[in-house]
């Protein structure tokens, strides 16, 4: 499966970008799929899952009420919709597929990784 994420950008705190992470095709297994995000310098860090049907969510607490991740599995896509943006959330975005249908906040439940694409909040 290969994953490419797009949407990321340049935006000022406070402002709003949705990330999107296209699958090249389905997976055989009601796989759940989540987004991560890298500071400069720092290690990959889990933000947010879905599972499978999309009625399952899970997030970091850091984007509580800012970031929501929603899925159409018609299209085999997930979003990412962040809002109140803020400077820490300056990272660069990978979306990941999971390796079975159970949320996961660890990298290694998750088996197949898109490229990345940069967010940078200004402040």
């Amino acid at each position: 499966v290969q994953l490419q994420a797009s949407g990321g950008g340049l935006v000022q705190a406070g402002g709003s970008l949705r990330l999107s992470c296209s699958a090249s095709r389905r997976t055989s297994s009601n796989n759940s799929m989540g987004w991560f995000r890298q500071a400069p310098g720092k290690e990959r860090t889990f933000v947010a899952a879905i599972n499978w049907t999309g009625g399952d969510t899970t997030y970091t607490d850091s984007v509580k009420g800012r970031f929501t991740i929603s899925r159409d599995r018609s299209k085999n896509t997930v979003y990412l919709q962040m809002d109140s943006l803020k400077p820490e959330d300056t990272a660069v975005y990978y979306c990941a597929v999971g390796r079975g249908s159970y949320l996961s906040t660890q990298r290694a439940s998750y088996n197949y990784w898109g490229q990345g694409t940069q967010v940078t909040v200004s402040s």
